[in-house]
């Protein structure tokens, strides 16, 4: 039978986050394996960086230990407690990890100034310690549980070389992606989304993985208007063979209540009316008398996939009119048959989300939470929706961060095959 934690999931990841992004392995539960200090030793020596986690009836308190148990190193140890999801912490030591276990006569060590005997559901504590922990000044704590887990890393040295593995497999698979049935020389990808979702970062993100370097192109900024109100169709060089992949990244004006992108000229964008460079105009749709109206679009100039871009931590804070503005196009996506996908951005500053979560970052609460609710309501299917952490300030590419860049595109361009997939045999030939 599974043993599992008394821990809440927020209490976990906070004990997780505090520790230094640390992911834990449940050793030993009291009430499972037994309440004495020999059975905590039995199944916990030599397990290296341990944490041990004991319950009160009206708070969380416990240990960090950097060695083993029976470590016969002097070194301090953390006393933290968690409470109304604080963090409180103090120094002890320095000691040897088991002195903690003193209380047990089989070792016929001294008292420590944290003291754990399990035999009696106890802990007793030195008063400075409990009042720099902000704890009733009683030098003897009643606990109802007891567990201690193996602390690891959450991105150690193994899990970085997996993720360059990845990320050079994903690279391997889009270098060498050829839209369905080479029907169009080049996948169209749109990103739409309100201003400053990160639109123009991820065409960055994504340049800045095919050529090994974090790049600049699209401008990026916080204004509320955009930087800039042309429609772009980016094409990005790989490096590796200096050529041109087989996908384009198209990027609009930002979605606004009252400016913004003009909702007259998506039909335009998707049917491929609109040239590069063409100058959005918030009141004023693009006519067929504009220098910059491509009269006779091929398939290859249409739209096929639309990505809507949100910034992960605005999804609560979207107005109803944006809704409804999102629903419309919506409406209008279905009409003329545009396969289309949710790409969430700023995952990376979410609440209780660390560098290390993005490993698993579709199995993190919070990610889960904003899924559901981008999916309550915006209406889009679960599995539509992808998550990333653009390049915004770093000036190195990181492993991590590529693969889901590059998952995200790989399942955008995916999408756009079953658009070109779909399309009648008149429309291909």
């Amino acid at each position: 039978m599974e043993v599992k934690t008394c821990l809440t999931w927020l209490e976990e990841k906070s004990l997780q986050n505090y520790f230094g992004g640390k992911q834990f392995s449940l050793l030993y539960k009291a009430s499972v394996h037994g309440f004495s200090n020999s059975a905590l030793l039995q199944r916990c020596s030599t397990q290296g960086p341990t944490l041990t986690v004991m319950y009160n009836k009206c708070f969380v308190f416990g240990t960090y230990m950097e060695q083993s148990y029976q470590e016969k190193k002097r070194d301090f140890s953390t006393v933290f407690v968690l409470q109304n999801a604080k963090i409180s912490e103090c120094k002890i030591g320095p000691d040897e990890p088991i002195a903690l276990l003193s209380a047990d006569p089989v070792f016929g060590i001294p008292y420590s100034n944290f003291s754990v005997q399990l035999s009696d559901k106890k802990v007793i504590l030195q008063k400075d310690i409990n009042k720099k922990l902000g704890l009733l000044e009683n030098s003897t704590i009643s606990i109802e549980e007891c567990e201690v887990f193996r602390c690891e890393d959450l991105l150690d040295q193994r899990k970085i070389e997996g993720a360059t593995v990845l990320r050079d497999s994903l690279l391997s698979a889009l270098r060498t992606y050829k839209p369905f049935e080479d029907l169009v020389p080049q996948s169209r990808i749109l990103l739409l989304g309100p201003f400053g979702a990160g639109k123009s970062s991820f065409f960055n993100s994504v340049k800045s993985v095919f050529q090994g370097h974090v790049t600049q192109q699209a401008l990026v900024g916080s204004e509320a208007a955009g930087i800039s109100k042309k429609y772009r169709t980016y094409w990005i060089k790989d490096k590796n063979c200096g050529k041109f992949l087989p996908f384009v990244l198209c990027d609009s004006l930002g979605l606004s209540e009252k400016d913004g992108l003009c909702m007259d000229d998506i039909p335009n964008i998707l049917k491929g009316h609109i040239a590069d460079r063409y100058q959005f105009e918030s009141m004023k749709p693009i006519t067929s008398n504009h220098p910059n109206y491509i009269h006779s679009p091929n398939l290859k100039d249409r739209i096929h996939c639309v990505a809507f871009v949100f910034d992960a931590n605005s999804i609560e804070g979207l107005s109803h009119e944006m809704v409804a503005k999102i629903k419309t196009i919506q409406r209008e996506l279905i009409k003329h048959g545009t396969m289309h996908v949710v790409l969430l951005t700023h995952v990376d500053s979410m609440d209780l989300i660390i560098r290390g979560d993005l490993m698993d970052i579709y199995s993190c609460v919070p990610v889960k939470l904003k899924l559901q609710e981008v999916h309550k309501k915006l209406g889009f299917a679960l599995s539509d929706i992808l998550v990333v952490s653009n390049y915004v300030s770093e000036w190195e590419l990181d492993p991590v961060k590529d693969v889901l860049i590059l998952s995200a595109l790989q399942q955008m361009l995916w999408t756009a095959d079953d658009y070109l997939e779909d399309q009648p045999l008149k429309e291909t030939c």
